[in-house]
């Protein structure tokens, strides 16, 4: 991808977006960065998770000062949905040596309110997670332009 592309002496507005995404795909999420806040992890997940045509369920692994270990896409789906099992995530998370984790998926549609069935396997996960001593810090979903946090919602 190119990071810019200069025309008549000055920068075209998509190419200057283009570049902050490159630089937020580069940098958020990568190992060893430490999550600061809910805005740091939105904005990696809108770029990595937010134009995609099927859904894609993904954890973000941290060690316990909240430092990522690991971004890791561990199901895909259809346009409407993917299945999820909490067996394969808590192996993963046991594997990266998580002491917490973020979970995220994308709505292909752009919507990002969360589903029943999206609610119901957060608490699945959060139960089986808490089994191992590994912390459920949130769970966003991505849609075109925002992104859903269930703790900011209360639903953790």
């Amino acid at each position: 991808m190119k990071l810019y592309k200069k025309v008549n002496s000055r920068y075209h507005v998509a190419d200057v977006v283009d570049v902050a995404e490159a630089y937020v795909h580069c940098t958020a999420g990568t190992v060893g960065t430490s999550i600061r806040s809910p805005m740091d992890t939105e904005h990696f997940l809108k770029a990595r998770l937010s134009n995609l045509e099927h859904e894609l369920f993904c954890c973000v692994y941290l060690d316990n000062r909240h430092r990522v270990i690991a971004f890791e896409e561990l199901f895909r789906g259809t346009i409407d949905g993917t299945s999820v099992y909490p067996r394969e995530v808590v192996k993963s998370a046991l594997q990266h040596n998580a002491a917490a984790v973020i979970l995220a998926h994308n709505h292909p549609s752009g919507v990002a309110e969360p589903s029943q069935a999206d609610e119901r396997i957060t608490k699945r996960l959060k139960a089986a997670l808490e089994l191992v001593d590994i912390r459920v810090l949130d769970h966003i979903v991505v849609g075109h332009a925002k992104c859903t946090s269930f703790a900011s919602r209360g639903l953790l």
